[in-house]
């Protein structure tokens, strides 16, 4: 492992060039992998497994939307296309990516194939870690580790077939064993990691709940609906408050911040934008600050895993679910943001 200095703090990664594709493929030779779920990561980590060369295949539920995907992907059905029973015993390593509701449905039924010896593979701590809520706990026999990419699996595949990298966590929940660890790190490299850090399952679902409900999405929509809606009622036009909200962060700045950082990003914009950005940077901190100690306490104590379990188990949780992004969708400045996204000049209707 290397140990490298971040922000003045020591911490140890795994890099690819010290744990090659062709070390992680030693360590996986007799390994076969089954991908259960072909929903938000399934396709890009089962992708991606297949191009580096492991042994992986696909276990999802047929007839279905996502059964139809996996076709379409090249999946060939009876080949390395199953159903998730059948894909869980065939495996000696069973990457469980169904949606944390599904795992939970899924459980009593996988659970038969989780036989001495195997690996439990997870992108997401929430079930083990909420286990007395979940009722998902491993047999003592197997190895439960994780590999969590830090994106959704749309940006790891894409990023993949542009030979980059997506940084992810890792962690080792149960080593039976011995080579729990070697696993996951192999599997975090044939996936598409750019670097690999290491976690614990509770850790990773307390930052990846945060940042989700906080600066990721949550946060990140809720600011933009009110700079949006201040600016429209102080008689700007929609192209306008769309653009200085959105456009102008998504397209210009945030490319700047992962270029370099946010200094960099500062040092190049206008002297009015730095001094301003300076001055009311600690005012949004200070007003955020509580809400965001507020959302990890409740997601240490359980409140937004039990709110997850609740509402996505309900039966009509799809029909429900489409009513809020419809509203969204169909917002003002979500409107707009569509004409303005057909306005862009790559846009292959404008070139």
């Amino acid at each position: 492992m290397a140990k490298l200095n971040f922000g003045g703090v020591e911490e140890e990664v795994v890099m690819r060039e010290e744990f090659p594709l062709d070390k992680a493929l030693e360590t996986l030779k007799d390994e076969t992998i089954a991908v259960i779920g072909y929903g938000v990561q399934g396709p890009g980590q089962s992708l991606n497994l297949k191009d580096n060369g492991f042994n992986v295949i696909v276990g999802q539920r047929s007839p279905s939307a996502s059964w139809d995907k996996a076709v379409k992907d090249g999946w060939i059905p009876g080949e390395n296309l199953f159903g998730i029973e059948e894909a869980a015993k065939r495996a000696s390593i069973i990457c469980y990516l169904l949606s944390d509701a599904a795992q939970i449905a899924v459980w009593e039924n996988l659970k038969p194939h989780l036989t001495a010896g195997k690996a439990l593979y997870f992108s997401h701590g929430f079930t083990v870690t909420y286990n007395n809520r979940s009722g998902i706990i491993p047999p003592n026999d197997v190895d439960v580790i994780l590999v969590a990419p830090k994106g959704s699996g749309t940006s790891l595949r894409r990023m993949f077939l542009a030979g980059r990298g997506l940084n992810s966590s890792y962690a080792v929940h149960q080593d039976a064993t011995g080579k729990a660890r070697q696993r996951a790190i192999a599997l975090g490299i044939g996936v598409g990691s750019g670097y690999l850090f290491e976690t614990t399952f509770k850790k990773e679902v307390y930052s990846d709940l945060t940042g989700e409900r906080g600066s990721l999405m949550g946060a990140i929509a809720g600011l933009f609906e009110a700079q949006y809606e201040v600016l429209r009622s102080r008689g700007h036009s929609p192209s306008e408050a769309f653009n200085e909200t959105v456009e102008e962060l998504t397209q210009s700045l945030m490319p700047l911040v992962a270029e370099n950082g946010m200094d960099w990003m500062y040092a190049n914009t206008s002297t009015t934008a730095q001094r301003g950005a300076l001055d009311w940077k600690g005012k949004f901190k200070n007003a955020v600050l509580p809400v965001f100690n507020e959302l990890y306490d409740s997601v240490a104590a359980g409140h937004e895993a039990q709110k997850s379990i609740d509402s996505n188990s309900q039966p009509d949780y799809r029909e429900k679910l489409e009513e809020e992004l419809k509203e969204i969708r169909e917002s003002e400045m979500w409107r707009t943001g569509k004409v303005v996204r057909s306005l862009r000049p790559e846009n292959p209707k404008n070139a």
